[in-house]
């Protein structure tokens, strides 16, 4: 039996990566999964810079013609009782995936997707004006919602921690990986496109802020960078949008001259991903903290080795496929660079672990998952 289903795709066309990409991909699996249930998504934003995927008859879409910051304004800061039934229509569940939930109507129950913690375990995450909101915002929310979302049980437990939400509450969502990220051998294109010529290069992908640990990063490429024939004409490709507070990173490739080897290419089109980590001779993912790291499953199914570090959830995505050190020890980063680089033996294990642990997620699985939690928190009424 199908169930009348609210959505707010807001992220999905506002965000390129991060939680819009999870949006897009959890819809697109959706979609696929359940022809029975009617679904009402909306989404505030007067630009569509990500469009939605492809949708059945089923889906049905408001775009408003307002963007999100007026919804904020209405819900969470002047917090007026309007229920987001307004938009969707008569619905059974209501299920906001990125962090806040709005009022609704008596007898609608809800099901709120919380990614990370990472504004309060790094406040450095956010800046202060969303540190703000977010601190206000989400525990209200997450007390509200009748059932939770965690990317991951290190998010699962955060929650538990931090808000003292009861563990039943939450369910562990993992993201998955699409079937367009496997090898690709034609690898021109790409490079072209983003400028980054022939030579050999470790890649990072994700916003440009202090989270992703780029400094530290930047400082083990400089250390690695000339120690042998490989490493001496290799490059650090750094793909992803200006976020916040990201001066340092520019900063410090002036201060140790690395101008011509430390790339910026902005941020990279979902379509170009999976060439662009095949192009990758290591994929360095070094986050201080994450809520799931969906690029070291991606590099994985790519057939990419990883370097990540031992933080948060990354231990728990990337199990026994990637090489792990402390966020903070930039000599360990180095040295496990230096070894995925140019040890073959390490380089052809990694990648078939790698490609085994990546076939572990899929959005179809999560789909299946996401739709029994549906009928679940529906039955609890």
């Amino acid at each position: 039996m199908g169930l009348r289903v609210g959505f707010d795709a807001t992220s999905a066309v506002r965000q390129g990566g991060g939680i819009g990409r999870y949006t897009r991909e959890l819809l697109r699996a959706l979609a696929a999964a359940d022809t029975l249930s009617n679904y009402r998504l909306f989404f505030a934003s007067r630009s569509h810079p990500h469009p939605l995927p492809p949708l059945p008859s089923n889906f049905h879409v408001t775009p408003l013609p307002l963007d999100d910051i007026w919804l904020v304004r209405v819900w969470h800061r002047a917090r007026l009782p309007l229920p987001v039934n307004w938009l969707t229509g008569p619905i059974d569940l209501f299920h906001s995936p990125d962090f806040t939930l709005p009022p609704v109507r008596r007898g609608t129950r809800t099901l709120l997707t919380v990614h990370d913690l990472s504004f309060i375990r790094d406040p450095e995450s956010a800046t202060p004006v969303l540190r703000h909101y977010l601190n206000a915002v989400v525990p209200r929310s997450v007390a509200r919602a009748d059932h939770v979302l965690a990317d991951s049980q290190a998010t699962r437990a955060d929650l538990v921690e931090l808000y003292r939400t009861p563990a039943e509450k939450i369910s562990v969502l993992y993201s998955g990986v699409h079937e367009s990220f496997q090898p690709v051998t034609d690898l021109a294109a790409v490079r072209a496109r983003y400028s980054l010529g022939d030579a050999p290069f470790v890649l990072a992908v994700g916003t440009l802020q202090p989270r992703k640990n780029y400094v530290r990063l930047i400082q083990a490429f400089a250390a690695i960078s000339n120690l042998q024939p490989l490493t001496s004409n290799l490059h650090l490709v750094i793909a992803g949008g200006k976020g916040w507070r990201y001066d340092a990173i520019f900063a410090e490739v002036e201060k140790l001259g690395l101008q011509d080897r430390v790339l910026f290419p902005g941020f990279v089109a979902d379509a170009d991903l999976p060439a662009l980590y095949s192009a990758a001779r290591v994929l360095a993912y070094p986050s201080i903290y994450e809520g799931f790291g969906l690029p070291m499953l991606e590099a994985m199914a790519c057939g990419t080795p990883v370097v990540t570090s031992t933080a948060s959830c990354m231990p728990e995505v990337a199990g026994d496929a990637a090489l792990l050190v402390p966020p903070t020890d930039v000599d360990a980063l180095a040295a496990a660079l230096d070894r995925a680089l140019t040890d073959e033996a390490l380089r052809a294990d990694l990648i078939a672990k790698g490609r085994t642990r990546a076939r572990q997620f899929s959005w179809a699985k999560s789909a299946q998952q996401l739709l029994e939690i549906y009928h679940a928190v529906c039955a609890a009424s």
